[in-house]
C-alpha cells in the first residue's frame, strides 16, 4: 500500500466529485424558482428535494455491488455527464411531474458516480485514507455549495431556463475524467494484494454507523430544503436564503479540510462524536436566535455534518473492508437518501403546523444520533481497502 496520496488522482476524482454535486446542489438554489413557477406547497417543494436524493441514493447500493464484483470506471465520466443533463433540463422544463422525473435522471447519475468514485480515492489515498477521503469529499462540498451559488444568479438574470447552464460545466469535466480513465485504471491493485484481504466485515457496526447517518441527514436535508423557505417566511429576500445556504455548504468545505486530517491523528470516533454533539444546538440557535449568530451557527452546523462526512465514509469502508464498493454506496446513498424521504415528512409537519416546528425537529434528530455514536466500536484504521474486483 502506498504511503502518500496521489495528488493527480486525486484532484481528478474530487474534480469530478464537484461536477456531479454541482447539479445536486442546484436543486435547493433552484427550489424557490420552482415554487414560483408551480404554486408549490412545502410538501410538494420537499417532493423535489426527495426526488433528488432518493434517486441519487437509494440505487447507490445496487452501483457499489457491481463496482465491487466487475468495477466499472465508465461510471464515472457517464455519472457526471447525466448528472448535469438531468438537472439543465429540469431548468427548461414546464410541467411539474417533467421536473421531478429530470431531476430524477440527474440523481441517477449522482448515484452511479459516487461508489466508484469513493472506491478509487480510497485506492489513491494510500495509508491516510481520512485524509484522502477529505480531499475527495471536499470536491463535493464544494460542487453542492456552487450549485445554488451559480444558479441563483443564472436564474435571476435569465429565468429559470439559465439554470440549463449548470451543464456546461459539468460536461466540460465529464470529457477530463474520461480522458483520465486510463490513468485511474493503474491504481487497482494487483491479484496478489487483492488476495491478502486484512479483517473481517462488522455489519452489525455498519448498520449502526448507517442510523447515525441517517439522523444526520434528517437534519441536514430539512435545512437544505427549508433554509431558503425560511428566510422568505421571515420576509427577507430569496437571494438571502441561497447566500446562507451557500456559506453552510462553503463553509463545511472547510470543515472537511480539518476533519479528515483530525480523523488520521486523533481516531473516527471522537471526532463524529463531537461534532454530532454540538450540531442540535447550533440548530436551535439558527431559529431562535437568528442574525449574525444564527447565521454563524449555520455555518458551524455546514463544518459539523459536511466536514465529517469523509469520517464516516472511511468507517463504513473499514466496518466493511472486504466490500468497499458496497459499503461506499450504502453510506452515501441508502442512509443519506432516507434523510431525504423525512424532508417530505417535515414538509408535511410545516404545512399542518409551521415551518419552525419542522425545523426543531431538524434539530432534535442529532441528539438521538449522539447517543449511537456511543455505541460505537471502533474501526480498523489499518484495515486494506483492497477487494477482489475486475476492471473492464
Amino acid at each position: 500500500m502506498r504511503a502518500e496520496i496521489d495528488r493527480r488522482a486525486m484532484a481528478t476524482l474530487s474534480g469530478g466529485h464537484l461536477a456531479v454535486d454541482l447539479s445536486a446542489g442546484a436543486v435547493p438554489g433552484l427550489l424557490p424558482f420552482f415554487v414560483e413557477r408551480f404554486d408549490l406547497s412545502y410538501t410538494l417543494a420537499a417532493v423535489l428535494v426527495l426526488a433528488s436524493t432518493v434517486s441519487s441514493s437509494v440505487i447507490q447500493p445496487a452501483f457499489g455491488l457491481w463496482s465491487d464484483r466487475r468495477g466499472a470506471l465508465w461510471l464515472l465520466p457517464g455519472g457526471i455527464a447525466l448528472a448535469g443533463l438531468g438537472i439543465g433540463l429540469a431548468a427548461l422544463s414546464h410541467a411539474y411531474w417533467l421536473t421531478v422525473l429530470l431531476v430524477c435522471l440527474s440523481g441517477i447519475g449522482v448515484a452511479a458516480y459516487h461508489p466508484e468514485g469513493s472506491k478509487f480515492a480510497a485506492y489513491v489515498s494510500g495509508r491516510r485514507r481520512a485524509s484522502g477521503m477529505s480531499l475527495f469529499s471536499v470536491g463535493g462540498n464544494v460542487g453542492y455549495a456552487l450549485g445554488p451559488t451559480l444558479a441563483t444568479p443564472l436564474v435571476v438574470g435569465l429565468g429559470l431556463a439559465g439554470g440549463a447552464l449548470i451543464a456546461v460545466p459539468t460536461l466540460a469535466i465529464a470529457l477530463v475524467v474520461l480522458a483520465a480513465v486510463p490513468f485511474l485504471r493503474g491504481f487497482v491493485p494487483d491479484r496478489a494484494s487483492r488476495r491478502e484481504r486484512h479483517g473481517d466485515d462488522q455489519p452489525g457496526a455498519l448498520a449502526l454507523l448507517l442510523a447515525i447517518v441517517l439522523l444526520r441527514s434528517v437534519a441536514w436535508f430539512g435545512l437544505l430544503t427549508f433554509v431558503p423557505l425560511w428566510q422568505v417566511s421571515l420576509d427577507h429576500s430569496k437571494e438571502s436564503g441561497i447566500r446562507l445556504l451557500s456559506a453552510m455548504l462553503l463553509v463545511g468545505g472547510v470543515g472537511t479540510l480539518l476533519a479528515g486530517p483530525a480523523a488520521d491523528r486523533f481516531g473516527r470516533r471522537p471526532v463524529l462524536t463531537l461534532t454530532t454533539a454540538v450540531t442540535g444546538p447550533l440548530i436551535f440557535c439558527f431559529v431562535l436566535v437568528g442574525g449574525v449568530v444564527g447565521a454563524i451557527a449555520l455555518a458551524l452546523v455546514g463544518i459539523c455534518v459536511i466536514g465529517t462526512f469523509s469520517v464516516t465514509m472511511v468507517m463504513s469502508q473499514e466496518y466493511l473492508p472486504r466490500h468497499i464498493g458496497m459499503a461506499s454506496g450504502l453510506s452515501i446513498g441508502l442512509s443519506i437518501g432516507l434523510g431525504g424521504v423525512f424532508a417530505v415528512v417535515l414538509g408535511a409537519l410545516a404545512d399542518s403546523i409551521d415551518l419552525r416546528t419542522a425545523l426543531f425537529v431538524c434539530a432534535s434528530a442529532p441528539v438521538a444520533a449522539l447517543v449511537l455514536c456511543l455505541a460505537l466500536p471502533p474501526s480498523r484504521a489499518g484495515t486494506r481497502l483492497e477487494p477482489e474486483i475486475a476492471v473492464p
